[in-house]
Formats: structure tokens, sequence, C-alpha cells
């Protein structure tokens, strides 16, 4: 029987708002972080020494904490020919072992001493182009469907890279990330998508307007009703 390692933090990142872009477009953004070492304290809507610009739609309860696989970092090196940063793509937790596929929203774990919820995938907007230094990257990092994901905290503590993440519990007819993002842009509009498109809008309660929205948008294209 194949021994499986818990997924293990590889980066702890953390970066205030700053100005982001060039003389053309420019924003103030905390997609900009940069490693620590040491024991980092995680709050209800951060991590110590994290902000963000936008509060209407980065940050708080349910975007407290940002993950992004480690092992998505090979795949975009191949993709933009160069090497990367730590928190290339803007996350607190670089993390070893754990990917959308088998990150379940609403899955519960322990890192460190804080508890955490598996809240919803990311939905990469402009200022991840910017960060990049290419516009058009948001939309290939959408169709890729490596988005990463967000916590939401439910016990404060503290972590470090080397934590692992200890699974506590998950609901036994939980969504995947990944299943979420094939549901919403992945697969054609079917009318037998519709159990699990309600089923999202019913019992993920931390996904935020965006997602909702699309969700609704791809009930009604099923025929079905959409509340």
């Amino acid at each position: 029987m194949p021994i499986t390692t818990p997924p293990t933090i590889v980066s702890v990142c953390v970066g205030q708002p700053r100005q982001l872009g060039d003389a053309q477009r420019s924003v103030q953004s905390g997609i900009v972080k940069r490693p620590v070492t040491g024991s980092v304290a995680v709050g209800y809507k951060n991590l110590a020494g994290d902000g963000q610009a936008d509060l209407s739609v980065h940050g708080g309860r349910d975007k407290a904490i940002y993950v992004y696989s480690h092992e998505h970092y090979a795949y975009w090196r191949d993709v933009l020919d160069r090497d990367l940063a730590p928190a290339q793509f803007g996350e607190n937790l670089t993390v070893a072992g754990l990917t959308e596929v088998d990150a379940v929203i609403g899955a519960r774990y322990r890192i460190g001493s804080a508890e955490v919820v598996v809240a919803q995938p990311r939905l990469p907007c402009f200022k991840l182009g910017l960060h990049i230094g290419d516009e058009r990257f948001p939309a290939t990092f959408l169709q890729s469907g490596r988005l990463g994901f967000y916590l939401r905290v439910v016990r404060t503590g503290e972590l470090v890279v080397g934590d692992r993440f200890e699974l506590l519990d998950t609901p036994a007819d939980g969504l995947s990330v990944t299943r979420l993002w094939e549901l919403v842009f992945a697969e054609p509009q079917n009318v037998a998508h519709s159990v699990e498109l309600q089923h999202a809008l019913d019992e993920l309660p931390y996904l935020d307007d965006g997602w909702r929205r699309r969700l609704r948008g791809r009930l009604r294209a099923t025929g079905e009703a959409a509340p």
C-alpha cells in the first residue's frame, strides 16, 4: 500500500498593497508578496503582515489565505518560458501535495495551530496580468483550471514553512475546486449538470458573488430554474 505524504507548506508569503503596473496602467494591489521565515500569526482575515488593496473583491473572511500548488510551478515555467519567483501568482501559501483536484470545498484542515476551511477557487483579475507582465494571462490562467483556492479561518493560530495540512473533516458530497471550475467554465451546458450546479448554490456558503452569478447563469442555460 503506497505511503502518502500529507500536503506540506513550501513557502509562506505576505505583502502590503503597493503600486502595480506602469505609466499606462497603474493600480494599488497586494498581489506582490515575499517569503517570510519563522512563525506567522493566522488571523480571521489574513496572515500577519499581509494586506489587500480592494477589499470589495479581495480579502475578508472567505478569502483570508490564498493557497497555490507547488506542483503547478513546473507547468507555468514551461508556459511562460522563464524562472518564477516565490508567490509568483500572489499566493500566501505555496503547498506541495494538494491541488485543486484534491481540495474539496468545505473540507476542514489543521495547519500548525490554526484551523481552516477550503472556501472557494480564485477568479483571476487584471492585476494578475499586470503582475505577470501580460494582460492576456488572467484568461490563460482561468482556462488552465490551475486557479488555487482560498481558505476561511475558523480558528486562529500560527503556522510556519514545513507545517502539514492535516485533514480534519470533509463533506461526503462535496465538490472539489476542479469540479466547480469544470461545471462553470470547462464543460458544455448540460441539463445533467443541473443537480451539481444547484448543489453548489445551496451547499457552498462561502462562494462570492462572482461564482454565484456564474453558477446561476449556467443553471439557467440548462433550462432549470435558478434562485
